[in-house]
């Protein structure tokens, strides 16, 4: 039988694994803005590959661009518009991009596709290292899915977010930034399990319907 000590001791280890519990969840809410935003510091690389989705890439992929960072961009999905300039081919061209530095494709719609169909312009043009610009909530699960579609390319990638208004620090005080965390978080644990592609999508949509969002 349990003495009285034991039984204690069991207790107290109870009450201190709990509360390491608690403390965690508590890190990771607190933490979940900070850790889906990623940004590495710039550095010469063969071209800029700018996804479509959101306002301001566009604009930073022109000012790295600028900046003399790399010599071409690639836009994929540059059908999508971006600004009261149009789809993102013209928003860089409007921005003082050459033509002929631009490649594009038109066929993403995701962000794994936008990793699966950069890929070959970055071969067939012999592109050893790029720089990947998107909105800064969404790089942290770019970084999984270029690195898995790149992982045998020896192509170098460096990620680059550009400004969206996401409250990282403070995600759950704004309807926005809410809904972006829950959004990103449900496509990265889809992503692991596969759910890659347009299919993604309609997954998130029927997840969402599901908490009434």
């Amino acid at each position: 039988m349990e003495n009285n000590t034991d039984k204690l001791k069991k207790r107290r280890k109870r009450r201190y694994l709990t509360y390491i519990l608690f403390l965690l969840i508590f890190l990771l809410f607190f933490m979940a803005g900070r850790f889906l935003t990623l940004t590495e510091p710039p550095k010469q690389a063969d071209a800029i590959i700018v996804l479509s989705g959101g306002q301001g890439r566009v604009e930073q992929a022109v000012e790295l661009y600028k900046a003399g960072y790399a010599p071409y961009i690639i836009l994929s999905n540059a059908k999508e518009s971006t600004s009261k300039s149009g789809d993102m081919l013209q928003t860089a061209l409007n921005l003082g991009i050459p033509q002929d530095v631009i490649y594009t494709e038109n066929a993403a719609e995701s962000t794994y596709q936008n990793a699966e169909f950069t890929l070959p312009i970055m071969k067939e043009r012999d592109f050893k290292s790029a720089i990947v610009v998107s909105s800064d909530f969404h790089m942290r699960r770019i970084k999984v899915l270029f690195a898995g579609v790149f992982k045998k390319s020896d192509i170098e990638l460096t990620y680059i977010g550009s400004a969206s208004g996401y409250n990282a620090k403070r995600w759950w005080s704004d309807r926005k930034s809410r809904e972006t965390t829950f959004n990103e978080y449900v496509k990265m644990i889809g992503n692991t399990f596969g759910y890659n592609g347009p299919e993604a999508k309609s997954t998130l949509q029927q997840i969402k319907n599901w908490f009434g969002s």
